[in-house]
């Protein structure tokens, strides 16, 4: 016959547990302030200059909203200054992004509109939208489970597949891991996790004070081959389309 626990030893399980939960939540709090502090302080100080650099949509993205049916409505998750917004004036977009001055110059591309949200905790109904976008944006959440709760909260804003319609898709970029001929050099077998550099340029001075370009440094996670295709999958999504352009890897996915 088996002896019941005792109640210390519940005790224990109890208190055990209770550290456990409080561990996750010091770590999610770990990681939001890495986040905070390595990307979106940096996009926040850099948004007029970074703008100033950012101002065509990639060809793949194009092909994605071009081809998208007239009247559909969707989103630009992490929209950055919101270049993407006029590729097709027979959709209608709600852009976002993290960072409140890029948000700011994204709102000017009406009539689009434009807001400030967190990729992790979207403002936005389940299963509404036709189409989403996020370009160059997951790669920046820093570790594998928020990347792929960041992919997940997409997938819940858009439409479910019917026997009358298809889903709505969503088209994402990372940037790659393998990228040997471009002038960062990165390839296989190289570290994932990196810091990349931005240089203030000189006519953009953060205070006005200086004319000295100043370094800022953003945290990346470089997706190698497959990666983003298995996030995915994680996500509760279905790939239908994936590929590698200009040192990024990109899928289109639906749920």
């Amino acid at each position: 016959m088996k002896k019941r626990p005792s109640v210390r030893s519940q005790g224990n399980t109890a208190e055990m547990a209770s550290s456990d939960q409080q561990s996750l939540v010091t770590e999610k709090l770990q990681e939001e302030a890495y986040e905070e502090k390595h990307v979106h302080e940096v996009y926040q100080q850099i948004a007029g200059h970074f703008s100033s650099t950012r101002y065509k949509a990639w060809p793949i993205v194009k092909r994605f909203l071009t081809e998208l049916t007239p009247g559909a409505i969707g989103l630009d998750v992490g929209c950055g200054n919101g270049k993407c917004l006029p590729v097709n004036p027979n959709v209608f977009i709600i852009a976002s992004d993290r960072s409140e001055n890029l948000a700011r110059i994204a709102v000017n591309h009406q009539p689009h509109s434009a807001i400030v949200a967190d990729i992790l905790n979207l403002p936005h109904p389940d299963s509404f939208f036709d189409f989403a976008i996020s370009i160059a944006v997951i790669h920046h959440l820093s570790t594998p489970d928020r990347r792929i709760q960041a992919i997940r909260e997409i997938l819940r804003t858009l439409k479910p597949a019917t026997t009358e319609a298809p889903g709505g898709k969503v088209l994402l970029y990372v940037w790659a891991l393998e990228q040997k001929t471009s002038r960062r050099g990165w390839d296989k077998g190289d570290q994932q996790d990196v810091m990349v550099p931005w240089v203030m340029a000189n006519n953009f001075p953060k205070d006005g004070l200086t004319d000295q370009p100043k370094v800022f440094h953003r945290y990346y996670h470089l997706y190698e081959a497959n990666e983003l295709e298995r996030d995915i999958i994680n996500a509760g999504g279905r790939v239908l389309e994936s590929g590698y352009e200009k040192d990024n890897w990109w899928a289109i996915a639906t749920r």
